[in-house]
């Protein structure tokens, strides 16, 4: 090998990293395909408090990585809190292992065990996923920064071969239906297979660190702060934080002001909607106030971190629509659509299948289509890549609240058209995630570097639990009309008011899990599937809109970066 192509080759170390991280998706999102089936389904829930929950995990499980971070950066280094974070996340998907198992006969317990493993696994993830995609920058020299972009492409193709492997085994053994009855008792073998994928994910990292996870030079990378060198930093660069007292006093009251502002602005009692999403909000404000408050930071950097900040805010309303995967479009797969799949009718959770499996095959393509642009030194920057996404995740809703207008309450979606909808939400997560990930690479001062990811991903928190506010407005489906008119309740004249329902009525509804009114949404009552789909076209349009208009001037704010 010519000494030219090793330096064009992408180091080894982005192999092993590529690696943990796809058994860790595989972990991931395996789970997460059979979580709100399960809770309806063994757990007895009902959806709407299932997609509130849904949110409030995924939200969390990206507000962890702030305090991962932070831990990382300060005290354990990057490599030991992978380690721990993979250990955490085995140990909880083994609760839920336990809580499926022991549903049948001792549901209140079930439901401890259940919340006890997400809480395991929303700890772990956050050792795990900031400390990983930091890693990912420092595998290579100051001067080949620009392949951050491919490589964070490879790098995201490896989450979602992952991603593809889980949810497709995980609902192969999880979600099983014998001539159309679901097996509710399957679901613990999704988990467990979710737990191996993570065990195998850890020591794959632990055994091949060392040898592949270095610096260009050679040394350690992600190892104890202590052991950081001067020459790791830029020229000039101040090389650790500098928090006043007054600053850090600040936070914390700024933090308790917008928790209880957030808390009081949400109405009703679940736990999720009134404590949860209030503090994911408000640390991801609260967090950036603070790095802005560093006195060592330079104009420069400030106006860097700025641009981190306002794609941070855009890209909320990307992951609210994107994230209905797990939640409202897994009921609608479940309850209202034709899964017959070349004949053989796929597994309701298994549909959300196609996004992994169209960014493995789509990852390779975009990266080559950003390589080939910038050599005819016609790639758009970082924002209007990210502003494209946007506008692609608005015209693919658009597309499926077409399709679901005239369906009624009897009609059924055909999954043609769910699988298109996740096609052009992969295209739209191509231009978006890896590039914002490769974004906040590129624009962090190396001394924010772990702490401005966990800002980053704070602003998925925030879509997530947007995702789950807005999952939990979905409008009753198909098989809650059919079950009702088993009831001997005509549940479209108890939506429209026509007829008032007695109070047995009511209670038969709620027994079986379905809702006596209509969903309503920032003063809107949600009548149909079409108007539940529009929501999320008004939200990703207006954003992509508002994200080009604000481009020439972000563009300003990198300083050179593109």
């Amino acid at each position: 090998m010519t000494e030219n192509q090793t330096k064009t080759a992408h180091p080894k170390g982005l192999w092993v990293l590529f690696g943990t991280e796809m058994w860790e998706r595989f972990n991931f999102y395996g789970m997460r395909t059979l979580l709100t089936l399960f809770l309806v389904n063994s757990l007895l829930m009902k959806e709407e408090d299932a997609s509130l929950i849904y949110g409030g995990f995924l939200g969390l499980c990206y507000l962890t990585p702030m305090l991962g971070g932070f831990i990382a950066d300060r005290f354990f280094g990057n490599r030991n809190c992978i380690m721990l974070g993979g250990l955490l996340m085995a140990i909880g998907q083994l609760l839920l292992f336990t809580s499926a198992s022991v549903f049948g006969d001792n549901i209140g317990l079930a439901t401890a065990i259940m919340y006890s493993g997400l809480g395991v696994i929303i700890f772990g993830n956050g050792f795990f996923k900031p400390n990983i995609s930091s890693m990912v920058g420092s595998l290579y020299p100051k001067q080949e920064k620009t392949k951050l972009d491919t490589a964070f492409t490879i790098f995201y193709m490896g989450i979602n071969i992952g991603a593809f492997l889980g949810q497709f085994i995980c609902p192969l053994v999880g979600d099983v239906k014998t001539e159309g009855i679901r097996d509710i008792h399957a679901f613990k073998w999704g988990f467990l297979a979710a737990a191996i994928a993570m065990a195998i994910g850890t020591l794959v990292f632990y055994f091949l660190k060392n040898k592949y996870v270095v610096t260009p030079e050679g040394r350690p990378l992600g190892g104890l702060p202590s052991k950081n060198e001067s020459s790791d930093y830029e020229e000039g660069e101040a090389q650790s934080a500098v928090f006043s007292t007054k600053a850090l006093l600040v936070s914390v009251v700024a933090f308790v002001g917008m928790f209880f502002l957030f808390h009081f602005s949400v109405d009703g009692d679940n736990v999720v909607k009134t404590i949860i999403y209030p503090i994911i909000y408000a640390c991801g404000i609260t967090l950036a106030g603070l790095i802005l408050s560093d006195s060592s930071l330079t104009k420069v950097e400030k106006d860097r971190i700025w641009v981190i900040y306002i794609i941070s805010f855009f890209i909320i309303f990307f992951w609210a629509a994107f994230e209905q995967a797990g939640s409202s479009l897994t009921f609608i797969a479940d309850n209202q659509t034709d899964r017959d799949f070349f004949g053989w009718q796929m597994p309701a959770s298994m549909v959300q299948i196609f996004n992994g499996l169209f960014v493995v095959a789509l990852a390779v393509p975009f990266s080559m289509l950003w390589d080939k642009l910038r050599a005819k030194d016609k790639e758009p920057i970082s924002p209007v890549k990210l502003a494209f996404g946007l506008l692609i995740i608005a015209i693919s809703f658009f597309m499926i609240a077409n399709q679901v207008k005239d369906l009624g309450s009897s009609g059924l979606l055909a999954v043609k058209w769910l699988i298109l909808l996740y096609l052009l939400n992969t295209c739209a997560e191509l231009c978006l995630s890896p590039i914002g990930l490769s974004l906040v690479g590129k624009l962090s001062p190396k001394r924010f570097s772990s702490l401005l990811y966990g800002v980053f991903f704070l602003s998925n928190a925030s879509g997530y639990a947007l995702a789950g506010t807005l999952g939990s407005i979905l409008p009753a489906t198909g098989d809650k009309f059919t079950k009702a008119k088993e009831l001997g309740i005509d549940l479209q004249a108890v939506l429209d008011k026509t007829i008032k329902p007695t109070a047995e009525q009511l209670q038969l509804l709620d027994k079986h899990q379905i809702m006596d009114h209509n969903p309503i949404f920032a003063g809107f009552e949600i009548h149909n599937l079409f108007e539940f789909f529009m929501v999320f076209v008004s939200l990703t349009g207006l954003a992509a809109l508002l994200l080009f208009a604000l481009t020439p001037l972000l563009k300003k704010m990198m300083h050179g970066v593109r």
